[in-house]
């Protein structure tokens, strides 16, 4: 077997909760509620929205997809996470690191998407009322859906197919619960230029360019909302954004705290970034079911009659 074969082949070994390692019992029941609330409040969402034939709308269909991409989240992570926590395993060899590294930020590019997609929902909604059934068809929609997936599935190839061929340092250590391609890239012995400049130039091709849209979006929804006479009206309008805004926050403000760790933050302990880094993963999917149970009116009465005809 060659050297490089080896190198590729060797096991890493995920850091978990520094410092924290006699209270992985305790610590492994917060984080079970948590994936525990992520499966089944995703999972709630997606079969209320099949079964609901009145929720066949657009905005349902894109809130679909960001339960499914939510749950897909929970599911990529929740085996190296919750291993660690109850004492099964912190090895994980370099072909499911980098499985995981992509599936993680595979996801996060749809769910930058989804959010679009779902901005862009709200701007025909509002401004376009008349034309909002002959803008968003079904067959628009699934080709926003599968445009979006296929973005992320691809777009993100080149760095992750370049992680299975780099020299990997001594010791295999990575810093967080799971795995992430800035992680990956912090053992590499290799030239990684290629690497970080791709990265740099995704998140910003991606992320960043997703949300000035939606910005661009809500500044045209705030026009046009403060041209309606009726104060009642404005605020019926600026209430079905409600849920949207809240889902953006909850996705780009995690995203922006973990960029600044990674930046900034070489002199925070060490804790700090896996916290971070967990937060980015689980809070987001955990509170889009809630937001969109909550302020969503249709999606809210519909659960409540799906749980009375459950008792």
């Amino acid at each position: 077997m060659s050297a490089s074969s080896a190198i590729n082949s060797s096991i890493f070994i995920l850091r978990g909760f520094p410092g924290l390692g006699q209270y992985y019992p305790w610590l492994s029941i917060p984080f079970s509620t948590i994936y525990a609330m992520v499966l089944l409040g995703n999972g709630l969402v997606l079969h209320v929205i099949r079964t609901e034939p009145s929720l066949h709308q657009p905005m349902f269909y894109f809130l679909a997809m960001l339960a499914l991409t939510d749950l897909c989240m929970g599911l990529s992570t929740v085996h190296t996470v919750l291993g660690i926590l109850w004492g099964l395993s912190q090895e994980v060899s370099l072909d499911a690191c980098i499985a995981q590294t992509y599936f993680v930020h595979g996801l996060s590019c749809t769910e930058s998407g989804v959010l679009l997609a779902m901005a862009f929902d709200r701007f025909t909604a509002i401004c376009n009322p008349l034309r909002y059934t002959g803008i968003l068809t079904n067959r628009r929609i699934i080709h926003f859906m599968v445009s979006i997936v296929m973005r992320s599935a691809v777009s993100i190839l080149p760095v992750i197919i370049r992680l299975k061929f780099f020299h990997y340092c001594c010791p295999h250590n990575l810093s967080h619960s799971f795995c992430l391609h800035q992680d990956l890239l912090r053992l590499v012995c290799s030239d990684i230029r290629f690497n970080s400049f791709y990265a740099l130039a995704l998140v910003v091709c991606t992320l960043l360019l997703d949300a000035v849209l939606i910005l661009i979006s809500y500044v045209f929804i705030l026009q046009t909302v403060l041209a309606i006479a009726s104060r009642e009206e404005r605020l019926k309008s600026l209430q079905t954004c409600v849920s949207h805004i809240c889902a953006v926050l909850v996705f780009y403000i995690p995203i922006i705290g973990l960029t600044m760790v990674h930046r900034f933050g070489k002199h925070l302990s060490p804790l700090v970034h896996v916290l971070m880094g967990n937060i980015y993963i689980l809070f987001p999917p955990m509170m889009n079911p809630i937001i969109y149970s909550v302020k969503t009116e249709q999606l809210r009465r519909r659960m409540k009659k799906w749980f009375s005809s459950k008792m």
